[in-house]
């Protein structure tokens, strides 16, 4: 052989060893190289100094073997530099000068080949490529043949790292891990519906790239993928009779098998169940950096027989590991196991099935099972029955168990098989009982004489059977907690929030009482309650409550759980109520980042984010950015849950409001008109939802000068809300609040005081003397006594406020006590000292003096022409402070 063929022949046999993964090379190599010593040791030569090398298009060796003389340009494509190489060719970064200028990945085979397999495949992965529309999977822009006769083809370019080494610097959440899998099932789905199987699926084939700021995966390198049927006359596959492709730790069982031309699509299947393996513990399911020193046949034969361990028993069986891969799924190892166990043990064992007969169907099956997971639906997974794991123990060691008899085992294990079963269905059949028992108590009447003529309302069945419940379902405390907070949320429907409380404290004591503080059943009863007290207007014990909440869940369920981000979402809330504007407005921003991305834009969890960040944007005086929010919110709302929907209403409630605070009141009165309309024809005049929107719509004929209509209606509210919510109710405090500055606007300064006084009293023993309300209410009676000339009296009050003005740590209170501080200047007549405090209050913050101009009693200030300046800028900043922020 001259020097020139032995070259040729070392270049393709190291060609072919690159293409294989390194735990096949030395069986290959025995066969190529034969008995030629020489050979053998060229070639290993070169294969070492490609190990070595940093870059392989940079090394003297690689350069020899791929052809120095590469033109640095191909057609309309200017070569940038190499991404990689591997035994069939070359993928280079390109950008394409014509007829369009874009970044491409172009991958050409390898120079000088001649094997007639390596071309048919390249071939093979453009043709595949080309008759593939997915977003999962790079698209194929162009092919043809290098003036040296070298094939090629450019492609997209996946600026993107490998969907494991993604998700792990991202730490991404197990449900957001799962998310982005779901979406290359997909591709693979749509691979498959054009005849097309993968086969060598990996993490380093899926590329995950963030467009729009959303992670997106996008399948590459079906170079050795493998047409379900011949797509031209005579073409034959390539897999060779007792040779494989592919990758020894993603491979299927059946493509390591002496027919591996038996492939279907459920070869990919097995692969994905290897992806989502890894993508939920950080490990693969067989350790297969133990086969390096095996036999290739024994390394295969274990791929084929070894059975992987459960997700969860691998992470908890590696704590110390496991902790950083933990870490990097947003949780510790306790938790992550906790994750795992159950379903994602089954759904991932049954994609890594040896029966292929057992694993999933499709790709499509694998994501939809995924679905029913997140979407907390029984999934169709199950695991294997103890009948079909000792089928697979008796295939492996038939000699020795037909040794210690096989018909013992089988008995045992059946025998065992019927006692788990026979359990699980006892358990089933009395907790079945104990519910109807208590259901069917639940409408007795213990004297049927007199039920005779009478009927019974559902309220008193619910409190009937909230009294029982204790004795009825002690033995079963999981299902008596869950009962609890069943009939806690239906008197939250019904506006009966003291029955409410009580039944979630009742089910929190049980839970803690019983051992199961962290079980989901308790925690939903304790951010039921952390709900109510913020209602209620007990903020201080909500947020405590909920960061108790919300550090359990983001041990046990993960930062990104939709039950986690629903409590953060409530603590923004309650920040809001306690003044504490910053902190709440960085909460909700997470939180609506958060829900976009787990949950979409159209989910109600979305939607109650964004309505309760416009609530602060507006509490901040960031008036057009929250009726932006509104807007976006409302027409999300109107088209996936409908115009009628409770949380539609409440949307459409926020806009309005902010609509009135702009001066736009004949368009919020027909708003918030039609607002109240639906609710009193879906929940009736007493609900407590249906009191918030009169009082919403009084607000706003009370800022329209219909002082009298808005006093009718405040009353009204006030009476419902005294009835249904308490007298002392955060929402009831408003309401007196509100319509005590109504009346003052009347002149009605008598009626105004007495109620002012008594809001006062409420005010400073529910929220504290400090608190911004209770300044508030304090701001207002000194107003009224002003108004009625006791000067002395009001001043002891304006004291109060004018330590609070000089606090610049807090700005909001400071900013509405200056506010107060010159209103009651100017009714005393001092315009100088009332242009001074409202001077301070706007430079601390407050934007809307307008009220002052409505204000009968102040002519002298309102002929100042400093009034109207100072007039004039708060009205340019109201609309110019959304842009500044």
């Amino acid at each position: 052989m001259d020097p020139q063929q032995q070259w040729q022949k070392i270049k393709e046999i190291v060609g072919t060893a690159l293409e294989r993964e390194a735990a096949s090379r030395a069986e290959y190599l025995n066969q190529a190289c034969g008995h030629d010593p020489s050979l053998r040791a060229e070639v290993e030569s070169l294969l070492s100094a490609h190990a070595r090398a940093d870059g392989l298009s940079e090394h003297p060796l690689a350069t020899a073997l791929l052809d120095s003389a590469a033109p640095r340009t191909i057609g309309p494509y200017l070569l940038i530099h190499e991404i990689a190489v591997g035994g069939m060719g070359q993928v280079w970064l390109a950008e394409q000068t014509e007829p369009v200028r874009r970044r491409v990945a172009l991958k050409l085979i390898r120079p000088g080949v001649s094997s007639a397999t390596l071309l048919r495949r390249f071939d093979a992965e453009r043709q595949s490529l080309a008759i593939m529309d997915h977003p999962a999977i790079a698209k194929v822009f162009d092919a043809g043949t290098t003036a040296n006769g070298q094939p090629y083809f450019a492609m997209e370019y996946v600026d993107g790292l490998p969907i494991t080494e993604y998700c792990d610097q991202k730490k991404l959440s197990i449900p957001a891990r799962l998310r982005l899998l779901q979406q290359v099932c997909e591709g693979v789905q749509h691979a498959h519906q054009k005849a097309i199987i993968h086969r060598d699926l990996k993490p380093s084939n899926i590329l995950v790239a963030e467009v729009d700021g959303k992670p997106t995966p996008r399948i590459i390198d079906f170079g050795l993928a493998k047409a379900i049927a011949p797509t031209e006359p005579g073409e034959t596959l390539f897999t060779r009779l007792g040779d494989f492709l592919g990758t020894p730790g993603y491979m299927s069982p059946e493509q390591a098998s002496s027919s591996a031309q038996d492939i279907d699509t459920r070869t990919d299947i097995y692969s994905l169940g290897v992806i989502l393996y890894e993508l939920l513990t950080g490990y693969l399911p067989l350790d297969t950096a133990s086969w390096k020193n095996q036999p290739i046949d024994e390394a295969l034969r274990r791929l084929r027989e070894n059975d992987p361990e459960r997700p969860s028993t691998k992470v908890s069986s590696n704590r110390e590991a496991s902790t950083a891969r933990a870490t990097a799924r947003a949780t510790e190892p306790g938790p992550l196991v906790s994750t795992l166990r159950g379903d994602l043990d089954w759904i991932t064992l049954k994609a890594l099935e040896k029966d292929r007969a057992r694993r999933y169907g499709t790709a499509s099956d694998l994501a939809a099972d995924i679905g029913r997971y997140l979407e907390n639906r029984p999934v169709i997974a199950r695991p294997a029955s103890a009948g079909y794991r000792l089928q697979k123990y008796v295939r492996r060691n038939r000699a020795a168990v037909a040794i210690v008899g096989a018909t013992a085992a089988v008995l045992i294990a059946f025998a065992v098989m019927q006692t788990v079963e026979l359990r699980r269905i006892t358990r089933e059949r009395d907790r079945a009982d104990r519910v109807t028992e208590f259901m069917t108590n639940m409408f007795k009447v213990s004297d049927p004489s007199e039920a005779r003529g009478n009927t019974v309302t559902a309220r008193e069945i619910l409190d009937k059977s909230s009294k029982e419940i204790d004795a009825g379902l002690a033995r079963d405390p999981e299902l008596q907690i869950q009962l609890l907070n069943t009939m806690a949320n239906v008197y939250v429907g019904l506006g009966l929030f003291s029955r409410a409380q009580s039944m979630y404290e009742s089910a929190i004591a049980t839970g803690r009482r019983s051992g199961e503080a962290a079980n989901p059943a308790t925690l939903n009863a304790m951010s039921g309650l952390a709900s109510l007290l913020r209602r209620l207007g007990k903020y201080p014990e909500a947020e405590n409550l909920l960061r108790e909440i919300i550090a359990v869940q983001r041990r046990i369920l993960g930062p990104n759980d939709e039950a986690t981000l629903r409590s953060s979402r409530l603590l923004g809330s309650t920040l809001k109520g306690e003044g504490k504007l910053q902190e709440a407005e960085v909460i909700e921003r997470q939180v609506i980042e958060a829900d976009q991305r787990s949950l979409g834009r159209k989910h109600m969890e979305t939607l109650l984010s964004m309505n309760e960040l416009g609530n602060i944007l507006d509490r901040e005086g960031r008036m057009a950015d929250a009726e932006n929010l509104y807007r976006q919110a409302l027409d999300i709302g109107r088209q996936s849950l409908g115009p009628d929907h409770p949380q539609t209403l409440v949307i459409a409630s926020s806009l309005a409001g902010v609509i009135g605070e702009q001066d736009r009141l004949d368009e919020a009165e027909k708003l918030e008109r039609e607002i109240l309309a639906a609710r009193l024809r879906l929940l009736g005049p007493d609900h407590p939802d249906t009191l918030l929107v009169e009082h919403n719509l009084a607000n706003n004929l009370d800022y329209a000068g219909q002082y009298a209509e808005a006093e009718k209606l405040y009353r009204q509210t006030l009476e419902g809300q005294r009835r249904v919510l308490g007298p002392e109710a955060a929402e009831t405090l408003k309401t007196m609040h509100n319509l005590a500055a109504t009346m003052g606007r009347e002149g009605k300064r008598a009626e105004a005081e007495k109620l002012q006084r008594e809001t006062l009293e409420l005010r400073r023993r529910r929220l504290g003397p400090d608190h911004p309300d209770t300044l508030d209410t304090l701001g207002e009676l000194a107003m009224t006594l002003s108004h009625e000339k006791r000067f002395d009296e009001a001043g002891k009050l304006l004291s109060v406020l004018a330590e609070v003005a000089k606090q610049p740590q807090e700005p909001e209170k400071a900013a509405s006590a200056s506010y107060y501080l010159g209103c009651g200047a100017a009714i005393a007549g001092r315009n100088d000292d009332a242009l001074k405090y409202l001077r301070q209050s706007i430079d601390q913050g407050f934007t809307d003096i307008s009220y002052m101009q409505k204000d009968e009693d102040l002519q002298n200030l309102h002929n100042d022409p400093r009034f109207a300046a100072l007039i004039q800028e708060t009205n340019t900043r109201l609309a110019s402070v959304d842009k500044s922020k």
